[in-house]
């Protein structure tokens, strides 16, 4: 008598002496043994995928230096576009309710909060250390094109505090800037260090925002020179949202 059992593609064989008393197991034990034989492989098979699969998404949620990023919770939301999946630094915070997609570099330290939609399709975007991209930001590119054709990348440089709901289209920001709530940047525009733009603003295509300056209105106009409190604030911004998304990480 053979008793075979199988749970999960787990094979259980339970053997008894009465098989070697019975006249058929000479026809029965070679048909029993190559069906779960079969199962076995199959098994094998399944187990074999199951690691492959599971090492991928282990090495998507790796960090630039090759540690396992245990802050993002989900790779959900961070997804390829034409094989390119984003480059993501050390230490960075991606809320699980952004989308951030395609050619995308994130440097150390950035911070990625809730609703933002980054898009990196038609061109790249990458985002420089210790930058924060605020709560239903939209950020996106401009395509390559005969009349430009570079197209127009999204380039965000270091310490830069983008507020709620702004939306950055194919334009190039320095390091150190602040941009208000609600203000939009447009294709082609370059924002020089240390600028101050205010919340609801509008920067127009291909416009230039010298260093130093606070900027008002849409279009948006060079009002007056930053005062030293709020030449100050612009680093000290970048540095509490650094701070804030630590704590982020040190509660997920």
């Amino acid at each position: 008598m053979l008793n075979i059992h199988t749970y999960h593609g787990i094979i259980d064989v339970n053997v008894t002496i009465f098989f070697i008393s019975n006249p058929f197991h000479k026809f029965l034990l070679p048909n029993l043994i190559c069906a779960n034989f079969i199962q076995f492989k199959l098994f094998t098979a399944y187990l074999l995928f199951y690691v492959i699969f599971n090492d991928i998404k282990v090495l998507q949620n790796l960090d630039s230096t090759g540690n396992y990023m245990s802050n993002i919770k989900s790779v959900n939301n961070l997804r390829s576009f034409k094989g390119i999946f984003p480059k993501l630094g050390a230490n960075i915070y991606i809320d699980q309710s952004a989308v951030i997609l395609g050619d995308i570099t994130l440097a150390d330290d950035t911070s990625i909060w809730p609703l933002v939609a980054a898009r990196g399709d038609v061109n790249t975007i990458t985002i420089g250390s210790r930058t924060n991209i605020q709560d239903g930001t939209v950020l996106h590119v401009t395509r390559k094109s005969e009349n430009n054709p570079n197209g127009n990348p999204l380039v965000i440089g270091e310490d830069v505090t983008v507020g709620h709901k702004c939306m950055l289209h194919g334009c190039t920001l320095g390091n150190r800037i602040l941009v208000g709530m609600g203000a939009i940047i447009m294709d082609g525009a370059i924002i020089e260090d240390d600028v101050f733009i205010s919340a609801g603003a509008l920067v127009p295509p291909n416009k230039r925002l010298i260093s130093g300056y606070l900027y008002v209105g849409n279009p948006v106009k060079q009002i007056r020179p930053l005062k030293d409190s709020e030449a100050a604030f612009l680093k000290q911004s970048a540095i509490n949202y650094v701070e804030l998304k630590n704590t982020y990480l040190n509660e997920t």
